[in-house]
């Protein structure tokens, strides 16, 4: 039995709120997997910010129409596909697929769309290569506390050699 109007009018309000929210959209084929493979795989991106959506292309092409971020998806509408709406950790997210993948053997990754740009599979597979924003925090902390460290010591040196400057300066006259 297909889908009422009213059915799929909701399911493109649903899509098109996931995207409004999203940063960024990965596009898979899923042929192949079961349901619990799908359910594996939501539940490994749904703690790095990430949805994974099965709809119909044509759903999805009617969600992204005239939206100027994501309707350069539509190129990567075809087969059989599940999407990925990142938005928070996007590289956790892509990370946490890739190693569905390596488990699975059975998706394919087609490309994503971020900020209205298509994105080949390897580039999407190269954003989730960078660090964590955790990873990076840390490392822009740690060159902040070190870059403070030294202005502290070099401020706590000026008046020490003013005072060895005024001292020799002293005995010299």
């Amino acid at each position: 039995m297909g889908r009422t109007l009213a059915n799929k009018q909701s399911i493109v309000a649903s899509l098109k709120q996931n995207l409004s929210e999203a940063t960024m959209v990965a596009v898979i084929n899923y042929q192949g997997l079961t349901v619990a493979e799908i359910t594996d795989l939501r539940r490994r991106i749904r703690p790095k910010g990430g949805i994974c959506t099965v709809t119909k292309n044509t759903l999805m092409g009617k969600a992204i129409e005239g939206d100027p971020q994501w309707s350069a998806l539509e190129p990567l509408l075809k087969g059989s596909s599940a999407f990925l709406l990142l938005k928070d950790d996007i590289g956790g997210s892509i990370k946490a697929y890739h190693e569905f993948q390596k488990a699975t053997k059975k998706t394919e990754l087609h490309g994503g769309v971020m900020e209205g740009k298509v994105l080949s599979g390897v580039d999407v597979k190269a954003i989730g290569d960078l660090p964590s924003k955790e990873q990076l925090m840390a490392q822009i902390a740690g060159a902040l506390n070190s870059v403070t460290a030294k202005i502290a010591i070099g401020v706590k040196e000026v008046p020490a050699s003013i005072a060895r400057g005024i001292k020799a300066h002293a005995e010299k006259v």
